[in-house]
């Protein structure tokens, strides 16, 4: 098999795809603080990251259509337009048109290649010096500074010869900066509440959050409720009988790879109110086999106690059609609308909220009656 390299245009093997990146991993381990450049992404104002290992790329937005070849996983291609074509077996049937053909859009990010000037200095807050940033590109390789890997997510990453890796819209906690010998800003990355993995990343990935853009959105007004309708896989938020905002979700998927249905990924129907928010939580569970682990996920509203919540999501695009394992599943900027809408109000520090029973905004979660 082969793969399109963004550089050149031309194929290049998965082999020499998975060499290229142990190399690159390898290479942080013995000089942590090289300059490790950003990729040269395409020019475009909208690009597409591949969220897979693979993806077919078809002649037409139809799954009939001629295939022309492959893109693996991190791939980053020019976002053209989005059509509308025949995908068997999902109910999503939405396209993105790339100049090498037609790839099916829900494994393509929607991102963008934003590079930020970086921040040299910290402020001072309840958590100790830090900030609160935003990955801004596509994806920034990160270098492990107190290895071996604990996470999940980064040990799978280790197995198959793959950096540690962060992508577009992911939020995550600095607490230091250094400049290296060669002038570049390096920002260090620390989750709260993840497995104890520390990272540095190159800080121009990383847009800093500000207490503007997460300030409440409309906190006066009564009677706010969600409504997550199942069978429609939408979610409104309502000011009495007014919908103030509406969005195209991913709920909990009722079946396996195989087939199986599996009644423990879905999404609980009934009413919860919000009971924690937070700016960024790492997101695990399931069984050894069957698990997921995801780290630095964005504008997490918490509103059952099982841990179910409605959330931020970079690992897919497939909104309309249920592909969860039990959560809510929103674009990032219907996640962030919703968290600073909701009650409780969460404030930049320490950008974690919990309150107890009755707790915040109601969430109702429908099922369509037959």
């Amino acid at each position: 098999m082969s793969m399109l390299s963004v550089k050149t245009g031309k194929m290049i093997s998965r082999r020499d795809f998975l060499k290229l990146a142990a190399l690159g991993a390898g290479s942080l381990a013995f000089r942590p603080f090289s300059r490790l450049l950003l990729p040269e992404f395409p020019q475009a104002d909208k690009l597409g990251r591949v969220t897979v290992g693979k993806v077919d790329v078809f002649t037409r937005p139809d799954a009939n259509s001629q295939i022309v070849g492959p893109l693996y996983q991190d791939t980053v291609v020019p976002w053209i337009r989005e059509a509308i074509g025949p995908m068997p077996g999902r109910i999503n049937q939405r396209w993105v048109e790339t100049p090498y053909g037609f790839v099916w859009g829900g494994q393509v990010q929607p991102v963008e290649n934003q590079p930020n000037v970086p921040i040299t200095s910290l402020s001072t807050t309840s958590l100790g010096a830090g900030m609160w940033v935003e990955v801004s590109v596509p994806y920034v390789d990160l270098i492990l500074d107190n290895p071996p890997a604990r996470a999940p997510w980064l040990q799978y990453a280790a197995s198959i010869n793959l950096p540690a890796r962060l992508y577009y819209s992911q939020i995550i906690w600095v607490d230091q900066i250094r400049t290296d010998e060669s002038g570049q800003v390096w920002y260090r990355l620390n989750e709260k509440y993840g497995s104890g993995d520390i990272f540095w990343g190159q800080a121009e990935a990383f847009r800093p959050l500000t207490e503007e853009e997460i300030s409440p959105i409309n906190p006066q007004a009564e009677d706010k409720r969600i409504v997550v309708k199942i069978w429609e896989q939408t979610l409104s938020c309502f000011e009495g009988n007014i919908e103030v905002h509406f969005a195209k979700i991913s709920s909990g998927a009722l079946y396996d790879a195989s087939g199986s249905r599996v009644d423990a990924w879905s999404t609980p129907v009934g009413e919860s109110p919000i009971w924690r928010k937070a700016i960024s939580l790492p997101l695990s569970g399931g069984s050894a086999s069957a698990g997921w682990s995801l780290p630095a996920v964005g504008w997490v509203s918490l509103f059952v106690g099982t841990g179910v919540a409605i959330h931020s999501t970079y690992w897919h695009n497939n909104y309309g059609e249920p592909s969860s394992r039990g959560c809510v599943n929103a674009r990032p900027q219907d996640a962030k609308w919703i968290f600073r809408w909701s009650q409780p109000q969460v404030p930049y520090d320490p950008g974690d909220v919990t309150v107890e029973w009755p707790g915040g905004t109601v969430v109702r979660v429908e099922e369509k009656v037959i």
